[in-house]
């Protein structure tokens, strides 16, 4: 039997996401963010509060970027979700990211993160937070790529934020094929 739990804010798995943009005067900021996700073959979907430094950033430049937060990096991924560059400047440094511009949008990508979503903005909605971006390019660091060039999910080791624990928990195993292990019911 399943025990209602009420409203929470769950979901299995829930990204970690670190988005990255540059201030008014190019200077890099990046902030943790949980909830979002693909919204379209080329879209993104985050749900950020207006009152973050890093909103403030993408709206003015109009680009920004999605990090995944992996295994290798949980602490530094952590520090940038709970120090606002409000108060700590230069937070990417004290935590030992350095950046680069990204070839595709005016943003900065982390060089530390293996995996990278360059992105436009589309749209925000201060009501609902949501902010929708346009994938300009995906890119990922070599050593996460299997043989045949697709990502090896284990190399990468993304993680994925638990609510209900305040846990962040390493992804990698392959427990199934998509679009083929549910066949044998055909």
């Amino acid at each position: 039997m399943k025990k209602n739990l009420g409203v929470k804010t769950a979901l299995y798995p829930m990204p970690v996401f670190i988005i990255g943009t540059y201030d008014e005067n190019g200077n890099p900021d990046a902030m943790n963010a949980a909830w979002g996700g693909i919204a379209d073959d080329n879209q993104i979907n985050i749900c950020l509060s207006k009152e973050h430094k890093t909103v403030k950033n993408l709206l003015k430049s109009g680009a920004f970027t999605v990090h995944m937060a992996d295994s290798a990096h949980v602490a530094e991924c952590d520090y940038v979700g709970i120090i606002s560059a409000e108060k700590e400047a230069e937070k990417l440094k004290k935590c030992g990211f350095t950046v680069s511009k990204s070839t595709f949008v005016n943003a900065p990508v982390i060089n530390e993160l293996p995996m990278v979503l360059e992105c436009k903005v589309i749209s925000y909605d201060e009501n609902t937070s949501r902010l929708l971006g346009s994938i300009e390019n995906v890119a990922i660091d070599e050593t996460c790529l299997k043989e045949d060039g697709k990502v090896d999910v284990k190399k990468l080791s993304p993680i994925t934020y638990d609510s209900f624990n305040h846990d962040y928990i390493a992804l990698g195993d392959v427990v199934g094929k998509a679009f083929s292990d549910g066949k044998i019911f055909f």
